[in-house]
Order: C-alpha cells, then sequence, then structure tokens
C-alpha cells in the first residue's frame, strides 16, 4: 500500500472519531447592521476592514465543539429579495439588528416577521444580536424584542443578546446560548 494510501486512511480514520456537530447557520439582517463584522468576530479574523457585502460570505467557524457553517448574505433591498433561497436545511438563523438605526426598526421589524413566515425556517431557533451596543444611541436590547413583538414567537426557541460586533462584547454570551439550547437539543435527539 502506498505512502499516500496510509495517510489517506489515517485521515478518514481520524475523521470518524470525530464527534463535532455540524450546524447550518444563515446570518441576515438589513445592510449596515454589522453581519459580516460579527462573522469575522467569531473566525477571529481582523474586523478593522468591512466592506459592504455584495452577494454572500460563508465561513467555517468551530466553537463549544461545534461546527458552524455560516451564510453570511448581504442586506441591500435588492439581494433581500434572494435570502429565501438560503434558508434551505437551516439549523439556525442569527438576525443582526442595529440598535442604533431607530428610524430603520420598522423594516428590520417587517423583514425578521416574513422571514419567520418562511417554510425552511418553520420551527428554526433565532439568535438576534441587537448590534452596536457600543454606540451612545443604542436602544437597549429588551426595548427592541419588545417592538419587534418577539414574545409572540412560541413555536421556536428565540434569544435576543445585545452585543457590539466590534468590540466583542456580547458576542460570546450568543455562542453560549446557540451550544446551551440549540447543540445540546440536537445531542438529545
Amino acid at each position: 500500500m502506498g505512502e499516500n494510501q496510509k495517510g489517506l486512511f489515517s485521515v478518514i480514520e481520524k475523521l470518524k472519531g470525530t464527534t463535532a456537530l455540524e450546524f447550518r447557520i444563515v446570518l441576515l439582517g438589513l445592510d449596515n447592521a454589522g453581519k459580516t463584522t460579527l462573522l469575522k468576530q467569531l473566525a477571529s479574523e481582523d474586523v478593522n476592514t468591512i466592506t459592504p457585502t455584495q452577494g454572500f460570505n460563508i465561513k467555517s467557524v468551530t466553537s463549544h465543539g461545534m461546527k458552524l457553517n455560516v451564510w453570511d448574505i448581504g442586506g441591500q433591498r435588492k439581494i433581500r429579495t434572494f435570502w429565501k433561497k438560503y434558508l434551505e436545511n437551516t439549523d439556525l438563523l442569527i438576525y443582526v439588528i442595529d440598535s442604533a438605526d431607530k428610524k430603520r426598526f420598522e423594516e428590520t421589524g417587517v423583514e425578521l416577521s416574513e422571514l419567520i413566515e418562511e417554510e425552511n425556517l418553520k420551527g428554526v431557533p433565532i439568535l438576534i444580536f441587537a448590534n452596536k451596543q457600543d454606540l451612545a444611541t443604542a436602544s437597549p436590547a429588551a426595548e427592541i424584542a419588545e417592538g419587534l413583538n418577539l414574545h409572540t414567537y412560541r413555536d421556536r426557541e428565540w434569544q435576543i443578546q445585545a452585543c457590539s460586533a466590534v468590540s466583542s462584547e456580547g458576542v460570546q454570551d450568543g455562542m453560549n446560548w446557540i451550544s446551551n439550547n440549540i447543540a445540546n437539543k440536537r445531542k438529545v435527539e
């Protein structure tokens, strides 16, 4: 048996022993909400050079023994019509809101409520990051949750997490919620 084949078999054996849970996560929100900054923060990448997402970014991030395949899809109005094409087989929706952009709360609420109605997201848990909490004009997460009527979402697990994607404050708390509420449920199934 050639050396390359032995190497391949040892890689396959190692992979068989891997118990990391794998999740497909779709990361959505209006343009300029901080989705890409959040994704880069999760991937431990530099968050100082972010440009608007024209289409989508995909990154695999390992956290809490989970492999998260995150699809960051642009939030510009012309791109939002394509969001539903990315929802199939989604394990978790992360929705990012710019907490300091009060003028767009109604718009983001409409987009989120339309997503909730999508067949491919029926029962899919949602983590909502109330981003940009480092800004003085940011609304508190509890106020945003009330404005979005999150308490009416009874067909799924949901969490709103105050955060600053730039400083990473609150981001780990959101990841802990994913681990404690989503990954642990999958282990039981």
